[in-house]
């Protein structure tokens, strides 16, 4: 059985809101100095920012976060930052559910659980710049505790540079920690983000992972923290690169279609939001991930 953690509970949160704040302030800076090319003349867009509540069953205080999203911008048509740290218990499907995948025993005698973390998607005006997903988050209940998350490119037009780029700032961040992490990291998110029903990708892969704990948290924190701090030099540079790139009706096209591919995996495969839902967390912060438009033929 684990301690209360509240010490690391707490560091948890306020890195996550940290690193929320920076990525924040990376993406207004985006809309603010986008000079040159598509819709530059438009009006910068700036980040609505709502708090977001949960409340248990029986009415009381279960958490909630920061939903913070972004719409009809020069450089980004939606993107959505949101941080949570919720609490309370699991209902018996989570419980079975998290049971069936971890193997822990004890959970209907105390199904306590604790939860923190950020995620990100952003979709963007112009079909040359890559859409992108990030999330990192810690799980505790009094039987274990552990961490999650990573990011990945999904871009609709693919350029080997940049697909390169992102991948080797991953690298960079997760050598410190072992060798072994990126190649392992990389592979995970290649067969979490695999849409089986379309037997494809859902985009050009990054880096994942989950229910990881060495029971050396202070490592394993160190880890999710660098998996987090990868992000805005992975993913900055490839907009700054493409974002003023004249594009098609044929390139929107394909962008639209290609966000049908991302709509599907997270309504059907996603586990984030299967559990947000699950957990009775706010369904627009869940679903905050789904692109503004799409298209299927």
């Amino acid at each position: 059985m684990t301690t209360d953690f509240d010490t690391e509970k707490t560091r948890a949160s306020a890195w996550f809101r940290e690193l929320r704040d920076q990525i924040v302030a990376a993406f207004e800076e985006l809309e603010s100095d986008h000079a040159h090319g598509p819709l530059s003349d438009g009006e910068a867009a700036v980040f609505d920012v709502s708090e977001t509540k949960r409340q248990s069953d029986d009415g009381s205080d279960a958490g909630g976060g920061l939903m913070s999203v972004m719409r009809g911008g020069r450089v980004f048509e939606k993107v959505g930052v949101n941080i949570s740290t919720v609490y309370g218990t699991l209902g018996t499907r989570a419980q079975s559910a998290m049971a069936a995948r971890k193997g822990i025993p004890g959970m209907k005698d105390d199904p306590r659980f604790w939860a923190s973390g950020i995620s990100l998607v952003a979709h963007m005006q112009n079909p040359h710049v890559p859409a992108v997903h990030m999330n990192t988050r810690m799980f505790w209940t009094p039987h274990a505790w552990w961490f999650g998350g990573g990011s990945d490119l999904n871009p609709c037009i693919e350029y080997d540079e940049d697909t390169a780029h992102f991948h080797a700032q991953q690298q960079e961040k997760l050598d410190p920690h072992g060798t072994d992490f990126y190649p392992r990291l990389k592979e995970w998110a290649d067969e979490y983000f695999y849409i089986p029903h379309r037997n494809r990708a859902r985009g050009v892969g990054g880096i994942f992972m989950d229910d990881h704990c060495t029971n050396d948290w202070e490592q394993d924190f160190s880890l999710t923290q660098d998996i987090g701090r990868a992000f805005l030099p992975a993913y900055v540079p490839l907009v700054r690169k493409r974002r003023a790139h004249d594009w098609t009706e044929a390139d929107k096209d394909a962008q639209l279609v290609h966000r049908g591919l991302y709509a599907e995996y997270n309504l059907v495969y996603d586990r984030g939001t299967k559990f947000g839902l699950e957990t009775g967390h706010d369904a627009n912060a869940v679903l905050m991930s789904l692109p503004p438009l799409a298209k299927w033929i």
